[in-house]
């Protein structure tokens, strides 16, 4: 399975990121990807997601990023974008991809520093 990630870095609060991930190798085909971030000594936390397959992206979100962060899907691809918008020092954090084959597997990317200045 490979990943690949772009995006990410250091911004003041209020600013934008955009992260990117595309993944492949997965036999099985994708149902959804997404994104999950984790600070240091805390449990990675599920963030945004949507389908990949089928017509319905469905995105969902949770309730600390719901508003400011968009996620999108290229049609046909495994591609993902998330756009991250009025970033916090909350916000500072290892983003990584996922890719959920719908069964039971879940494949992750490496990660991606975001870190956001007061």
């Amino acid at each position: 399975v490979q990943f690949v990630e772009s995006g990410g870095g250091s911004v003041q609060s209020g600013g934008s990121l955009k992260l990117s991930c595309s993944a492949s190798g997965i036999d099985s085909g994708i149902y959804s990807m997404g994104w999950h971030r984790q600070v240091f000594g805390q449990e990675r936390q599920l963030i945004a997601g949507v389908n990949t397959r089928g017509r319905t992206e469905s995105p969902s979100y949770a309730d600390s990023v719901r508003g400011r962060f968009t996620i999108s899907r290229v049609s046909g691809t495994n591609t993902v974008h998330l756009e991250m918008n009025n970033l916090k020092p909350d916000d500072t954090a290892i983003y990584y991809c996922h890719a959920y084959d719908g069964v039971a597997a879940i494949y992750w990317g490496r990660g991606t520093q975001v870190t956001v200045s007061s």
